[in-house]
């Protein structure tokens, strides 16, 4: 009796998350464009009296903002969940998903792109955010390897100690790559870094959607294997978990959803750590109630920064990636201070 009431309650908990954490991500998306430095009437943006060629406010409300603020949703709920599931694959509070080095590989194919371009392109994206995926599957493909080197399983030390240094090894390559380049590319390549939502078309959004939602259906199977592995790889496999193939799914589907969102917005940091310890605080720790609440609660955060980026120093606009950084370290220090 008390498993059906303990199902019952689950049950409502996430229905409660998904309403709740899904309303304010919905309500995010749906205010971000009409707040910016030039303001915009919501009846003249619908009104079909008006040509849409003719009519200003709704081509800054569906070409200008619209856009961004799909981006900044899809890209927040990638990296939030990215690191729900990092922490609890490597057991690790801190960890977030450019601790395997992906977001490092996408930066360098990102600079390589940008310092010798190529001029290719596929289903309408240019090199960089093409060369930026490409190094984040890279390196995730160059952190498995090493990490499966000496034995069957998924040694999750040493994939956190190769991800680290493949980080510090990438770094330096990036830094004698601006080196190589000139000044032009330098700044593109700086604001590239910085992790920007400049998106005016939705060509982008389109191509990334479909290895963000193949990394979502991954993530849909892994809740509960996720919370048997926090107890450790052995009490998980005696409550009939196949470890390594749970710890293979979380590596590569958070590797492919970490890929997606820093080839569209670069990378954007502390996400995948702010955003989780976040739910965690308001939820409880059951990744069946957390990963969900990540996503959408991450997708409402950068939306809602992003607005922060472009009306702080407006008409400026501010790479939203400095606004997390400003969030993200206080949080990150805090948090270390806690753990202390």
């Amino acid at each position: 009796m008390s498993g059906r009431r303990h199902a019952r309650s689950l049950r409502a908990r996430v229905a409660l998350t998904w309403a709740g954490f899904g309303a304010v991500a919905c309500l995010a998306c749906l205010l971000a464009p009409l707040v910016g430095s030039t303001a915009i009437d919501i009846r003249q943006v619908f009104d079909r009296s008006v040509p849409f060629a003719e009519n200003t406010d709704a081509q800054i409300f569906f070409v200008a903002r619209l856009p961004r603020a799909l981006a900044g949703a899809l890209v927040g709920a990638a990296l939030a969940s990215s690191g729900v599931v990092l922490q609890a694959l490597l057991g690790n509070p801190l960890a977030s998903p450019f601790t395997l080095g992906v977001s490092a590989g996408a930066a360098l194919g990102a600079m390589l792109a940008i310092t010798f371009p190529v001029g290719l392109s596929f289903l309408g994206l240019s090199s960089v955010p093409l060369a930026s995926l490409a190094g984040a599957l890279g390196a995730a493909a160059v952190v498995y390897g090493l990490a499966t080197l000496r034995r069957r399983g998924l040694s999750t030390n040493v994939l956190l100690l190769a991800g680290v240094t493949l980080n510090a090894f990438f770094s330096a390559v990036i830094l004698f790559v601006q080196y190589l380049s000139d000044q032009t590319q330098t700044f593109q390549a700086v604001r590239w870094l910085m992790g920007d939502l400049d998106i005016a078309s939705y060509r982008p959004l389109v191509t990334a959607l479909p290895l963000v939602g193949a990394a979502f259906f991954c993530f849909a199977w892994l809740p509960r294997a996720l919370n048997l592995l926090t107890l450790g790889p052995d009490a998980a496999a005696s409550r009939g978990i196949d470890v390594v193939g749970a710890q293979r799914l979380a590596f590569f589907s958070s590797s492919l959803a970490t890929g997606a969102a820093v080839s569209l917005a670069g990378p954007i940091g502390f996400i995948g750590i702010v955003v989780p310890h976040l739910v965690r605080l308001l939820v409880g720790s059951d990744h069946r109630v957390v990963l969900p609440a990540s996503a959408l609660f991450g997708a409402a955060f950068l939306v809602a920064c992003d607005v922060v980026a472009r009306s702080l120093l407006a008409p400026m606009e501010l790479p939203v990636g400095i606004i997390t950084a400003m969030i993200g370290g206080p949080f990150f220090l805090w948090l270390l201070v806690r753990r202390t």
